[in-house]
């Protein structure tokens, strides 16, 4: 009989499929069809570090508002129509999710910067989070910040996560730095348990009719697939984290690749919003279809079968197949 099961952040998954953060997962009707379409844990939709701090300031206008103004007025109360989702909205969502769903639930915080909006993950975890997903997306534009600096600043924001948290952080990172390796082991020593490659870069677009720099949001596309890819067989053995692939991963060939690189679960999101949540059931199928085929009895079996540590070529990862790549065409 196959075995799909994984472990991931310490948490034992029935199979190596887990739905990132997207508007699938920001409600609990959407987490059940998720569920129930077989993937293994749901990463909810992100908390951002501007959504906590604007909350926090509401709130503390409301306790300081109308000191000195007639008792009857009513426009002291904040307007809270600018925030997409409040922290106890957020923590309401964990506990439905922890009562209707029996797979794990990763809480998601976005933001880069040290400071209180990081204490909101202690209720996450009294919620009934599994886990949390620290998204680091930061584009540093200040000439005066170094990567040192920013790697700094990053470090810390995980070491004072972790440190309030007894349930395991993953952190979720751009590519764009000069020694990866290097900053991943950082990560591991700050307390991180999982390392989510990569954050996607979404860049603006030019409306030359409005003259206005606009957002442009796209779907991943396979292709996207080869850059975590290589990460993940690199890294593989190498940081004491576990690896985990997003951006890029369409099928069950893709997950494949993804186990065979190192990575411990595979990330999806575009696939299920495109096609749908039980587009999940159709990669699940597909994947048993592909190991019985090849005689692979266990998901684990193929982890890091292809890892830069294991292939009899581990040049290949490196430069001196830059040229053999240049000329491949």
């Amino acid at each position: 009989m196959l075995d799909l099961e994984t472990s991931y952040l310490g948490l034992t998954l029935k199979n190596p499929l887990v739905a990132s953060a997207s508007p699938l997962t920001s409600t609990l009707s959407g987490i059940c069809r998720l569920a129930r379409a077989g993937v293994a844990a749901v990463v909810l939709e992100s908390l951002f570090e501007e959504q906590v701090e604007l909350e926090v300031q509401s709130i503390q206008r409301v306790l300081s508002g109308g000191t000195d103004s007639y008792a009857e007025a009513l426009s002291y109360f904040p307007q809270h129509h600018t925030v997409r989702r409040r922290p106890a909205e957020y923590i309401r969502l964990i506990e439905s999710c922890c009562t209707d769903v029996d797979i794990p639930i990763i809480a998601s915080l976005n933001g880069v910067t040290p400071g209180g909006w990081l204490e909101y993950a202690r209720q996450f975890e009294q919620a009934g989070a599994s886990a949390v997903e620290l998204n680091l997306y930061r584009l540093i534009t200040d000439p005066e910040i170094s990567a040192a600096q920013a790697e700094e600043q990053y470090v810390e924001v995980v070491r004072h996560l972790t440190t309030q948290l007894r349930i395991p952080v993953a952190v979720k990172i751009s590519p764009f730095f000069s020694s990866l390796p290097h900053f991943a082991r950082q990560l591991a020593g700050a307390g991180a348990r999982g390392l989510v490659l990569f954050n996607r870069f979404y860049q603006p677009d030019f409306d030359l009719e409005q003259l206005e720099v606009v957002p442009r949001l796209e779907l991943s596309r396979p292709q996207e697939l080869l850059l975590p890819l290589t990460w993940t067989a690199i890294l593989h053995g190498r940081v004491d984290l576990d690896l985990a692939i997003t951006s890029g991963v369409h099928s069950a060939t893709d997950v494949c690749k993804a186990m065979m690189a190192g990575a411990r679960a595979v990330l999806l999101a575009s696939r299920l919003l495109h096609d749908g949540p039980e587009s999940a059931t159709s990669i699940l199928d597909d994947l048993r279809g592909w190991m019985q085929q090849r005689d692979y009895h266990s998901i684990r079996q193929m982890q890091g079968s292809m890892s830069q540590s294991s292939v009899s070529d581990p040049a290949a990862f490196e430069r001196a197949n830059y040229m053999k790549t240049l000329h491949s065409y």
